[in-house]
Parts: C-alpha cells; structure tokens; sequence
C-alpha cells in the first residue's frame, strides 16, 4: 500500500465540521430542508471526512460514499434498527435512519455529483 494514501487534509475536514454544523442546524427544522436538503449535504459532508483522512481520486471518493449511502438505505428499507434492537435509541434512529425512501437516494446521487464537479474542476483550475 502506498505510505501517501493517509494523510490529515485540515481543508477537507474544516468543511466536513462546518457541513456537520450545518446538519444540526438542519436537524431542528421539519419537512424539505431537513429531509431532502439535509440528505444531499450529508454525502458531501461524508465525502469531505474521507477526504480528509485518504489520498485519493475524487471520483473513488465519491463512488465509495454513494455506495455506503445507498447501502445505508437499504438498510433502511430491510427494518435494519429493528433488527439491531435500537428503535427505541433515538441517536442510532437519527444515525442509522429508520424510513427507505427513493427520494434519498435521489438526493445522495445528486450531492455526490455536486461535490465531485466542484472537487474535479477545483483540481483542474489549481
């Protein structure tokens, strides 16, 4: 393995923090800000924590926090807190999510692609 492949990008992880900020402001309001605007942050704000600990492409990033959200939920859909027994824990509920819906996965698709044309074009103008 290559020793460059972990390094601390202390850029990514500043926008990682300020995203996270911006989910707990988000998480106190109700209807599409929080449950569409919230699942398109949240892949990039997972995207940029990657980021800020692996040396990679973009577009490897970016596919492996799709592929992790869609996976999530999945989950979701299979009852996965459930199965866990953590329904009645309302941190793993918030974490985990408890309710499959298309539209999330329409909103992690369309945050992944944010970020990695803003992540592609920021590398081609550097």
């Amino acid at each position: 393995m290559d020793k460059n492949r972990f390094r601390f990008d202390g850029k990514s992880f500043i926008i990682c923090i300020i995203l996270f900020l911006v989910e707990l402001v988000i998480a106190k309001t109700s209807g599409f800000i929080r449950h569409t605007f919230g699942d398109f942050l949240v892949v990039i704000l997972l995207y940029y924590f990657v980021k800020s600990f692996i040396n990679t492409e973009p577009k490897k990033i970016a596919i492996g926090v799709l592929c992790f959200s869609f996976l999530v939920e999945i989950l979701q859909y299979f009852k996965i807190v459930e199965i866990l027994g953590v329904q009645d824990n309302k941190l793993m509920r918030i974490v985990i999510g408890s309710t499959f819906s298309f539209g999330d996965l329409i909103a992690y698709t369309l945050g992944i692609i944010t970020v990695y044309f803003i992540e592609t074009y920021r590398v081609k103008t550097a």
